[in-house]
């Protein structure tokens, strides 16, 4: 068997879950049939059933508005990505900027689609600030694509609800098989050297956050979440890729007013590689996930298969990851009926505070969410797992 992979996101190019997922699935897979992956890049690089091939693009000569560059630009990739030979079994997507490439590699080369769902266009409007009218495209790439597919993979159950309800699929050919960590590689270390260079002090506790700076991320809210936070234990916002320079410049200003009321606030404006992402999760006494869309959340697995506490919002795949009460508490959004706006913000801001202070007030819980979570990241998260359920999906295609 042999799959072909498309996919905006690949190593070392990786900005989001999405990349994390098709880092590790396609290693995995690789141990028992061939992977051909096509990404956006200039990787080149062939190690054992696992070839890894990316597709550079000159924009230069776009004339086009600058949103739309990454939009037209996906477009010629897809088209590279099928100029070259596919020779195939399958073709596997991964986000809407490969879409249309699977589209093209179904109807040209006559090999089954299928199509992973890490998120879900209609479900994300903000994304129209950074793509402007290349959103109205993602929108319509992803529904056609999702039609098309002989299958489609839903990272969540409630992401397959999502699926079902907002596009005519088959409920048949909608998959659930979870997103995965690898467990040797995320598990709680001693060193402390990323820490240390940004001056965060080791005898205090820390609450931390990684992620983008994006609307779906809900980083703003935490950090307006901070003046109802106790002082005494420090915050770790590693938060980098802004979506636009606009909502960069707000992250900017909401960190500084926060930093003017206490002290202990660190803002690392960069994206860590993953031995350095591993240590702050496993010197964090609590991590937080205020995302206001989450289709599964993998920074909460990997926060808990470093034995790190969670406090995440109830919404989307996090319910499915994190267990309220037992591996980290779950805080309750309200949002305006129809829209991905707060109903409340400020209540949000306060609920999560409210439970981060509740931990950080009790070293025993914290330690009894952690262990659990571990447990429960072993037991349910191993990429093993996930990559089986996947190969046997694709023989029923076959």
């Amino acid at each position: 068997m042999k799959v072909c992979f498309l996919t905006n996101e690949y190593p070392p190019r990786i900005y989001g879950g999405a990349g994390v997922h098709v880092d590790y699935l396609s290693r995995e897979l690789a141990k028992t049939i061939d992977v051909d992956v096509r990404c956006f890049g200039d990787q080149d690089s062939r190690k054992g059933r696992l070839t890894v091939k990316g597709y550079e693009l000159d924009t230069s000569s776009f004339s086009c508005p600058e949103p739309l560059k990454s939009v037209f630009g996906a477009v010629q990739r897809c088209l590279d990505f099928n100029t070259t030979n596919i020779d195939a079994d399958l073709v596997h997507c991964h986000t809407w900027y490969s879409h249309f490439g699977g589209i093209l590699a179904k109807k040209n080369y006559g090999i089954p689609l299928v199509v992973t769902t890490h998120s879900l266009e209609p479900l994300r409007p903000w994304k129209r600030e950074q793509l402007a009218g290349g959103y109205d495209f993602s929108v319509w790439v992803e529904k056609t694509a999702l039609e098309m597919a002989d299958a489609v993979i839903a990272v969540s159950n409630e992401t397959k609800g999502d699926i079902e309800r907002l596009f005519e699929v088959d409920p048949k050919r909608v998959h659930v098989i979870h997103n995965g960590i690898d467990l040797d590689e995320y598990r709680k270390v001693d060193a402390t050297g990323a820490l240390a260079r940004h001056g965060v002090d080791l005898k205090q506790p820390i609450l931390l956050f990684v992620g983008r700076i994006t609307r779906q991320k809900g980083i703003i809210h935490l950090v307006r979440a901070i003046q109802f936070m106790d002082p005494d234990f420090q915050i770790v916002l590693c938060a980098g890729a802004p979506d636009t320079p606009e909502i960069g410049e707000e992250m900017k200003e909401t960190v500084e007013a926060a930093q003017k009321t206490r002290k202990g606030i660190f803002w690392i404006a960069e994206m860590l590689d993953r031995p350095a992402a591993v240590e702050l999760y496993s010197h964090a006494s609590v991590f937080c996930c205020p995302s206001i869309y989450e289709p599964f959340g993998i920074i909460n697995l990997e926060a808990m298969a470093c034995e790190t506490a969670v406090v995440a919002s109830a919404v989307g795949g996090i319910k499915e990851v994190v267990v309220d009460g037992e591996t980290g508490f779950l805080v309750p959004v309200d949002f305006v009926t129809g829209s991905f706006k707060l109903a409340n913000p400020e209540k949000f801001s306060r609920d999560l505070a409210t439970k981060i202070n509740q931990l950080m007030k009790d070293r025993s819980l914290r330690d009894r969410f952690g262990r659990a979570g571990r447990k429960r990241a072993e037991e349910h998260f191993s990429w093993s797992r996930i990559a089986e359920k996947t190969k046997e999906l694709y023989r029923t295609l076959m």
